[in-house]
């Protein structure tokens, strides 16, 4: 933190100190920021040399192929596809969203995302687009549930650690969104309807041994875990902020490949409290 605040005020001073800053950050309007930086880049490509593209293809870390090979990928693509029910609907996501669909939905630094000059950001979650997908109907039909899933290939500006950690990576998500009817009647059914679609799709990879651990966030979803075929898993640290009553993960063979829990995100969209939302996903370069 120390290091970037450091970095930032030197970049600070050489463009002209806070005032253009300011200027840069709130008092210019979205559309007129969005022409200078389009006209700076413009102005900085012009100086790069096809040497220079491909000095800087062969070092950065965002641009360079999945290094899983694509018939590994589309083999387990069709398979997590062959465990959706017909009850979800799958999505074609945009590769961007709107600036902020990740850190004003979730906890997400915007560091950790690449924005774009154009007001938006490359998707870094197809939980997060969906989201605003599922609001949208909502707020047409709000009687009954919407269920969708999407395949999205994603990137993370984070530096992850460890085995099977890529820069960008598909994801597989599926989400459910709907209304409190009381009595954690939502919860109760959907929790269990996404663990069941996840679990399917690792074994459809391969995962025989898929495992599902769940961790109660709040008291009161402990009739919900209850109910759930899934090993207690209290200690779980991850995901605390960022999910709200219960959250999960699904192993396949040992490894984690999946994620999941419910959020307040249509809630927020919609200014109504009584909005629910399930998001979980599975990483397809891991199961692949």
């Amino acid at each position: 933190m120390a290091e970037r605040a450091n970095a930032f005020d030197r970049v600070l001073r050489q463009a002209g100190g806070q005032e253009t800053f300011d200027v840069l950050a709130g008092r210019l309007p979205g559309a007129d920021l969005t022409t200078l930086l389009l006209e700076v880049m413009r102005h900085r490509s012009r100086a790069l040399s096809p040497a220079d593209v491909l000095r800087r293809y062969g070092h950065d870390r965002f641009v360079a192929p999945a290094q899983v090979p694509f018939r590994r990928l589309r083999r387990a693509e069709d398979a997590v596809l062959s465990a959706l029910p017909d009850e979800f609907e799958l999505v074609t996501l945009a590769p961007v969203a709107p600036l902020g669909t990740h850190s004003a939905l979730a906890p997400v630094d915007q560091n950790n995302v690449i924005s774009t000059i154009r007001n938006s950001e490359v998707a870094a979650d197809p939980t997060n687009a969906l989201a605003l997908e599922a609001a949208l109907r909502r707020r047409a039909d709000p009687t009954r549930p919407v269920r969708l899933a999407a395949l999205q290939r994603v990137v993370r500006a984070q530096r992850f650690e460890g085995a099977a950690s890529y820069a960008h990576f598909t994801l597989f998500a599926v989400i459910t969104a709907g209304r409190d009817t009381g009595d954690l009647a939502f919860e109760r059914a959907h929790a269990a309807e996404h663990l069941a679609v996840l679990t399917a799709a690792v074994r459809a990879c391969g995962g025989a041994d898929a495992e599902t651990r769940v961790t109660v966030l709040d008291d009161r979803f402990e009739r919900v875990a209850a109910e759930l075929d899934a090993t207690p898993d209290p200690d779980r640290q991850g995901g605390r902020g960022y999910y709200s009553g219960l959250c999960f993960k699904i192993y396949g063979k040992g490894v984690e490949v999946g994620d999941g829990g419910f959020v307040d995100w249509t809630a927020r969209l919609l200014g109504n409290r009584k909005e629910r939302l399930l998001i979980s996903a599975l990483g397809i370069d891991r199961l692949s």
